[in-house]
């Protein structure tokens, strides 16, 4: 019975040594992982706030920002045009409560305080901005060439780095789509449309963008995880780019944020599949050059 008990436990091991050699692997990957002080921490708290009495909207934006990031609040705060301020802020409750302390309160050197105060969900930011400052153009091309794809484009350092994107970009957050990063192109080609040599070409979305995340751009990119915020005619609110592969051609992950702006459950490229410039689809297009 021993010999019988012992032989059993032999051929466990196996099972045992591969189970200890994932548990590293599980790690690394928990690691490498973009860290969310504000939805991972005990205790995390959102508010949504207006701040009224600005005599400068930019000077009292850039206040608050200042106060957010020595605290350790995530978020933003932005101005509606209309002179009063809005702010989301996320993190531990108890920094949530400091800044909301000082809103209440005044802020030095600026005639502004805090009202409309509510609870929202965590989003689940990594920093905190002031939103409606462009950082470029950013365009959505749908090629039709040796594979059919969409061409994510975003301005940077005066270029536009470029990711294919084979299935098009999300408004679902739950919908992470795979997106090959490409050459850059100049900033002229954004406006193309039309046919080209092996297929054709629409401009199926377009605006400009924010950048976002802890780590400035385009060491962000560099890194690996990338947060921008789309004004687009199609595309809105915030979106992330997580690396998977490096490589000639590294892949990445293209992820809508959780936002006022998504839209769980939808396929925004079926939806609304023409361009934003001529109205017409790409398989117009493709028809008008085949039988021309």
């Amino acid at each position: 019975m021993a010999d019988s008990d012992s032989r059993r436990t032999r051929k466990a091991a196996p099972r045992s040594r591969r189970a200890s050699e994932a548990a590293p692997r599980s790690r690394r990957a928990a690691e490498a992982a973009p860290r969310d002080r504000s939805t991972r921490e005990p205790g995390a708290r959102a508010i949504r706030a207006l701040i009224t009495g600005a005599r400068d909207d930019e000077d009292v934006r850039a206040v608050i920002c200042e106060r957010a990031r020595k605290l350790g609040v995530m978020g933003w705060v932005r101005a509606d045009g209309k002179g009063t301020l809005e702010l989301h802020a996320e993190g531990p409750s108890a920094v949530v409560e400091a800044l909301l302390a000082l809103l209440r309160e005044g802020l030095a050197g600026a005639s502004a305080s805090a009202r409309d105060v509510r609870d929202v969900r965590v989003e689940g930011h990594e920093h905190f901005a002031i939103r409606g400052l462009s950082s470029g153009a950013f365009v959505v091309q749908e090629h039709a060439a040796t594979t059919r794809h969409f061409d994510l484009r975003l301005e940077v350092d005066g270029v536009m780095r470029s990711w294919a994107v084979p299935k098009g970009p999300p408004m679902d957050p739950a919908a992470k789509r795979l997106a090959v990063q490409v050459e850059d192109h100049s900033i002229e080609h954004n406006d193309f449309e039309g046919r080209t040599d092996h297929g054709a070409v629409v401009i199926w979305d377009r605006g400009t963008y924010e950048q976002g995340g802890r780590v400035a751009w385009p060491e962000a990119l560099d890194r690996g995880h990338a947060v921008f915020v789309l004004h687009g005619e199609k595309l809105r609110g915030g979106f992330a780019l997580q690396r998977t592969g490096r490589g000639r051609k590294p892949q990445w992950l293209l992820i809508k944020r959780r936002d006022e702006h998504a839209r769980i459950g939808s396929d925004i490229v079926a939806e609304q599949p023409a361009s934003v410039i001529s109205h017409r689809t790409l398989d117009e297009l493709l028809r008008e050059a085949a039988s021309a």
